[in-house]
């Protein structure tokens, strides 16, 4: 095997493979080096999002889903169905054997764009040298015109709630459940708490989430948000906003293994819950353990984020990050995008990424997805602002599939009409919101997506409509009166 390369990436997740593959195509030499392995030890690419991540978790709130409509929603259609059942291990294993295809999709691309996959751990040295130890213990010394670092990031572990494995555990450990557990805790109702609450509360389980902060997806736009709440809580999920977890307790009864969390509430007041598993989910940092020697010349921020310029170059030239390793929204898409940028820009393009253009998707059903600015970005940064708010309610193909909870909120510059944002929760949320996201990165106004045809009937037609009611002119709903 040789030991110079034009490209080195660290880390085979959603930046590094893409990256790898992209600077392949450039007819750059590229070595891609992923340290995961499978139950059976062997080298496995894809990193967090397709092991333990976006794939595995899409795959369990997919069946759970189904599982859901088939017990509670069916009747209306006229379906009848009787003892509907749910094999947990079954479920788990189609999970599985979706993983394998994927990564399995990942070794076939490297071998057409002629990556060379290197299983193991890389730690990166001065002059762009990097040290390679094979998964089987092998060290090698590699050198690269230019390093790509692509390590992602880590579930955030609390004191408070120390993760063993069995009956606290993080997000992974939440995809691994053999059973139904009857009473479960997350610590966290983010974007992944969400998400995994929403999976085994359709399967039966009694969830309860204690969220530190006293509004609901803070980072989302509020009304969404707030829109959002409301459906959940119809849904049967209890969040409890304000609520600080003090402390965790394993304790056994009648056999069986149970925590018993205590919290202060939002009135400052102590209670506790028992629960027969609890999923903490308070966050992601990035992972940089072992990955820098002391002279390797990279920087870390503030946050431990590896520091990078808008064109993800580090402080050591021809040494680059990408992904969840570095600043912004840890999003596999964004992570994607980077490594594209990365791999253009070492084979001499100008590529720049648009990084105010970047979709937020949360998977719950139905789902939460958003482009651009919330109403209170804007507002905070002083500038005047129109708002369309559309329901799905008023959407005949909303209401005929019995997808009619949510809205559509789009807001668009008060003087220009240019869209700053848009903001959806409800059917196909994320395909909803990427329309937009294409109509922005050109610029449009509410006007023009106003004045495109939709198909008709389709979930889409709230865009339009939101766009229209932008500027007072909605056909399926009253418009506001202007003040």
């Amino acid at each position: 095997m040789s030991n110079k390369y034009d490209v080195i990436v660290i880390g085979s997740g959603p930046a590094g493979y893409v990256a790898a593959i992209r600077a392949a195509q450039l007819g750059l030499k590229t070595a891609c080096i992923e340290k995961w392995k499978d139950k059976q030890g062997n080298g496995v690419n894809g990193g967090t999002c397709l092991n333990v991540g976006c794939i595995p978790s899409k795959a369990l709130l997919d069946s759970s889903h189904k599982y859901h409509e088939a017990k509670s929603a069916y009747a209306a259609h006229g379906i009848g169905v009787n003892d509907v059942s749910i094999d947990v291990p079954s479920m788990i294993a189609r999970k599985e054997k979706i993983v394998k295809q994927m990564s399995t999709g990942i070794t076939g691309l490297f071998k057409a764009n002629k990556v060379t996959p290197l299983f193991g751990t890389g730690k990166l040295l001065a002059n762009r040298k990097v040290q390679f130890v094979s998964k089987d213990g092998n060290e090698e010394i590699l050198e690269a015109e230019n390093v790509i670092l692509a390590s992602g990031s880590l579930p955030v572990n609390i004191p408070v709630a120390p993760v063993d494995g069995d009956v606290i555990v993080d997000s992974t450990g939440a995809l691994e459940f053999t059973e139904v557990p009857e009473r479960l805790g997350v610590i966290g109702a983010g974007v992944i708490g969400l998400e995994l609450g929403s999976v085994w509360k359709r399967l039966g389980s009694n969830v309860i989430l204690l969220e530190a902060m006293e509004s609901f997806l803070a980072m989302m736009d509020q009304q969404v948000a707030k829109e959002a709440q409301k459906i959940y809580k119809k849904q049967g999920l209890d969040i409890r906003l304000g609520c600080r977890v003090t402390g965790s307790e394993v304790v056994e009864k009648d056999g069986k293994k149970e925590v018993i969390v205590t919290y202060s509430d939002k009135d400052g007041n102590e209670a506790t819950e028992t629960f027969d598993k609890l999923i903490v989910c308070v966050g992601r940092r990035p992972f940089t353990d072992g990955l820098l020697s002391d002279d390797s010349g990279v920087k870390l921020d503030e946050r431990g984020s590896i520091y990078v310029n808008d064109l993800c170059s580090t402080s050591a030239p021809g040494v680059w990050a990408i992904g969840d390793v570095v600043r912004g929204p840890m999003l596999a898409h964004k992570g994607s995008e980077e490594g594209v940028m990365v791999a253009e820009r070492i084979a001499g393009q100008k590529t720049v990424m648009n990084y105010d253009i970047i979709p937020n998707v949360i998977y719950t059903h139905p789902e939460i997805a958003s482009v651009g600015r919330t109403e209170e970005q804007i507002k905070a940064d002083g500038e005047e602002y129109n708002v369309g708010v559309f329901p799905f309610l008023a959407i005949g193909r909303a209401v005929a599939a019995d997808e009619s909870d949510g809205i559509v909120k789009m807001i668009a510059d008060a003087k220009t009409d240019r869209v700053l944002g848009c903001h959806i929760v409800g059917p196909s949320a994320p395909d909803l919101v990427q329309q937009v996201a294409i109509a922005m990165e050109f610029g449009s106004s509410a006007e023009d997506i106003g004045m495109t045809i939709f198909g008709h009937p389709t979930f889409s037609e709230a865009v339009k409509e939101a766009a229209l009611a932008v500027n007072g002119h909605a056909i399926h709903m009253p418009n506001r009166k202007k003040k």
